[in-house]
């Protein structure tokens, strides 16, 4: 059966190919490449659900319509599941997998436990494309459509999204552990985990937007405000008035799952504010600050920018996902289609 569904999308391909070159020119589907058991390389492209089940992303998109609703926090944390799915073995749904007697879940990483969240609502997406489209979308690109979903419904971009992704059979921990970047990052361990993933410093800035929404938890910047750089003071570039206000909601012993948000003017609304409170030291974890602050022009340029242009950092914010969204997908007969994203079928 997976194996029809595969051939029944590369006849898809085929009839799509010269519409798709001349339409994205982007998108190279490599006939006679090395990609593939077949012989043949597979590129990602929007259409890919398009006869196979057409109403994949109308059924993303109720989904989430209700869960952010319901919690307009989910929208930032749907948004972080594919960022953090995306640096460790590419964006292949790696990240979604429990514990099993073949797989250590990437969930228990120290970027990941007891903060990501959003796993129900990509359950809940999955349960109900299995009954319209059985076995047909994968988890990596349910993750790549969620993120978009929630970014949209948030108030910001939209943009095309390429999709064909197929599922890891594995994951990897320790990858977790050394790929995704830290809360206390300085400025060049953020350009270099960036870079790892083929990332410049404009998809750093522009994707550090998605920080507009969402929560951190306390124990993400107590450092920042009690011990910056070892001498039980706090961060010098922190704005004194933002500072008081984040002591009182982290103290320095306890409260480590205390919340605050990221960017506290418009903490549910995808705008460019977050950019407008670091140039004003209000930028809640180091790693937003030190795009500011940090050694580098390049970066302390682009926050000015998307201060003050935030249509120029949507159509970028947009345009690094995408980017994000392509790094080593599995692809044609690679990996497989999970019926449940929380295990290996």
């Amino acid at each position: 059966m997976e194996l029809f569904k595969v051939a029944l999308s590369l006849i898809v391909i085929a009839s799509l190919s010269a519409t798709l070159s001349s339409a994205h020119p982007g998108f190279n589907f490599g006939w006679g490449g090395h990609g593939g058991s077949s012989g043949w390389s597979f590129s990602l492209f929007p259409e890919f659900y398009q006869f196979s089940c057409p109403q994949a992303n109308d059924i993303v998109m109720s989904v989430l319509e209700r869960a952010i609703a319901n919690e307009p926090r989910m929208a930032a944390s749907l948004l972080r599941l594919h960022f953090h799915d995306c640096f460790v073995q590419g964006c292949d749904a790696s990240v979604l997998l429990d514990d099993s007697a073949t797989i250590v879940s990437e969930k228990n990483s120290g970027p990941n436990k007891n903060s990501l969240r959003g796993f129900e609502v990509i359950d809940e997406i999955k349960t109900k494309l299995e009954e319209v489209c059985p076995q047909t979308v994968s988890c990596a690109d349910i993750l790549a459509l969620a993120a978009r979903g929630s970014t949209v419904l948030s108030g910001g971009p939209n943009w095309e999204l390429p999709l064909g992704r197929r599922d890891s059979k594995t994951a990897s921990l320790t990858t977790s552990n050394t790929n995704i970047p830290p809360p206390n990052s300085t400025l060049q361990n953020l350009e270099t985990l960036f870079k790892r993933q083929g990332l410049d410093e404009v998809d750093l800035v522009a994707l550090s937007g998605g920080h507009t929404i969402g929560m951190a938890r306390c124990v993400t910047f107590k450092q920042r405000l009690y011990n910056q750089n070892g001498n039980n003071q706090p961060d010098q570039t922190l704005d004194k008035g933002y500072y008081y206000n984040l002591k009182s909601v982290c103290p320095q012993s306890g409260g480590d799952n205390n919340i605050s948000p990221l960017d506290f003017a418009s903490p549910a609304k995808f705008d460019n504010t977050y950019f407008k409170l670091i140039l004003w030291g209000k930028g809640l974890l180091t790693s937003d600050e030190v795009l500011f602050t940090g050694s580098a022009g390049t970066t302390m340029q682009l926050v000015k920018r998307y201060a003050e242009d935030e249509s120029l950092f949507f159509d970028q914010f947009a345009k690094s996902m995408v980017k994000m969204g392509n790094i080593s997908p599995l692809t044609g007969f690679k990996g497989e289609v999970r019926k449940n994203c929380r295990r290996v079928d």
